[in-house]
């Protein structure tokens, strides 16, 4: 059963190196679903907002990584 769960973490890392990151792309996802329906924008800046968004989530956690380095 070790094996079973040690090729489980193995297949995860494959796609979630770094945890925090993961969580703060699904939380920013989360912010603009429930948020942009309600705000006063025009829809074509979804997209914008979205992008932005990912943007600073990308430099943060590169950022993050060459300080723990």
């Amino acid at each position: 059963m070790k094996w079973l769960k040690s090729i489980f973490r193995e297949i995860v890392g494959l796609f979630v190196d770094d945890g925090t990151f993961a969580i703060a792309i699904l939380v920013w996802l989360a912010m603009l679903r429930l948020a942009l329906p309600h705000l006063p924008i025009p829809a074509v800046w979804d997209g914008v907002i979205l992008f932005a968004g990912l943007v600073a989530i990308l430099i943060e956690s590169t950022l993050r990584r060459t300080r723990q380095r």
